[in-house]
């Protein structure tokens, strides 16, 4: 029970990796606020975590309004006074060539990846620093914040804008005990993930099956997926360090997709 008696916020928290983290959590005593721009998503999350015996409240947000944001975290901290770790897994993908992309679909890209990342560690980051011990900021990035994959440029671009955020919080929030790190699998079979093999298939004009073993897990030294419960486990390891000495930094949980 490592996290028994703190509060999690998990932003895309109903499904994929948000859920798998936001479930690890609860199974080491946080209550977690599952956040989703989704409200049935969340709640169906939350009913998972409670069957199994842990506490969570399900939030609606559109990470991109900053509205919702702010009303978001004053409900969590409205019902539980606190705010001890935040992951930022709100997110989607769009797949097209640079030279089809439309402008709006890379500012939405953007705007949920980037700007959501941003809106949700500020309304977070005004309860932790008044906080005696601080808290914890876990991005979830990926290998694409250092390596680039044909066909997701908004994508990547804001993987890569996650490093200098959390960077840039790790400075500002050392002196007052807050940390922050950015967790960066590789290719996990979530939906998300699913979704991408026929898009992909069309317009590389190649097989599924070449997508998933040439294109998805080309650079991993096993050719493995990486596991749902690999990135949770790293997610608590990471909410739960006990200082300063790891902030800043980004984990690759990618099968050795990217070496640092």
């Amino acid at each position: 029970m490592r996290m028994k008696g703190q509060v999690a916020v998990v932003t895309g928290g109903a499904g994929g990796i948000g859920r798998a983290i936001a479930q690890r959590f609860a199974q080491e005593g946080a209550k977690v606020a599952v956040v989703d721009i989704s409200l049935l998503g969340a709640q169906e999350a939350v009913g998972a975590i409670q069957a199994g015996g842990g506490s969570a409240m399900a939030v609606e947000m559109d990470v991109a309004d900053e509205a919702m944001v702010e009303q978001g975290i004053r409900t969590v901290l409205d019902a539980w006074h606190r705010i001890d770790t935040l992951v930022t897994c709100a997110g989607y993908q769009h797949i097209a060539l640079v030279e089809d992309l439309k402008l709006e679909d890379w500012k939405r890209m953007l705007a949920v990846h980037l700007d959501g990342a941003f809106l949700v560690t500020r309304a977070c980051l005004r309860n932790m620093y008044k906080q005696e011990h601080g808290g914890a900021i876990l991005y979830l990035g990926s290998v694409h914040a250092y390596e680039a994959s044909p066909l997701k440029a908004p994508y990547v671009a804001a993987k890569h804008g996650l490093l200098g955020l959390a960077r840039v919080v790790a400075k500002e929030g050392a002196h007052r005990r807050v940390r922050t790190n950015v967790l960066c699998p590789g290719p996990v079979r979530t939906r998300l993930v699913e979704r991408q093999i026929p898009e992909q298939a069309e317009q590389l004009g190649i097989t599924e099956e070449e997508v998933v073993h040439k294109v998805l897990l080309r650079g991993t030294l096993d050719g493995e997926f990486t596991a749902l419960g690999d990135v949770a486990e790293t997610a608590v390891f990471l909410a739960t360090f006990p200082s300063n000495a790891l902030s800043g930094q980004s984990i690759l949980v990618s099968h050795g997709w990217h070496m640092q």
